[in-house]
């Protein structure tokens, strides 16, 4: 559930955890997409795909909280992450439901759910409904989307 408060001169969309979720516009956008490298830019901006067992967060089993690359609205938390045997990092839930957003994607002949950043439209990857409890859900992610923050930082 989403709370929609007015500051001056743009209203702000607050998620049910309390974050900004109000989208970025055009702008503020193309500053974050400098910090970029070619790859991330690929998968977040063109809903590529990295390679399955190559991203650099499959294997990350540390306690934290997995934020969009682009933007840094928190998404997944590390104890939703489980072992799918796909290749990509695969949660049973976000953070807030309000932090993503569902798409249909029928890029290779078959609808999919795509998932994207609600604050910056980021792709983030694909969400099935194959996942274990509690959610019987698996958000399928790449590791380009996503930056790791550890809980002692």
């Amino acid at each position: 559930m989403t709370e929609t408060t007015t500051d001056e001169a743009q209203t702000i969309l607050r998620s049910a955890s309390g974050h900004d979720i109000t989208p970025l516009n055009a702008d503020r956008v193309a500053e974050l997409v400098e910090k970029l490298t070619d790859e991330e830019r690929r998968v977040l901006l063109q809903a590529g795909t990295e390679a399955p067992f190559c991203g650099g967060l499959l294997d990350n089993k540390e306690a934290g909280v997995y934020v969009c690359r682009l933007c840094e609205l928190p998404l997944y938390r590390s104890g939703t992450k489980f072992d799918s045997g796909t290749g990509w990092p695969s949660f049973n839930d976000p953070i807030d439901p309000d932090h993503v957003t569902e798409h249909a994607d029928h890029s290779l002949g078959s609808v999919r759910t795509e998932i994207r950043c609600a604050r910056c439209s980021g792709h983030l990857g694909h969400v099935f409904d194959d996942g274990p409890p509690p959610s019987g859900r698996r958000h399928c992610l790449n590791s380009e989307s996503m930056e790791f923050e550890p809980d002692d930082a």
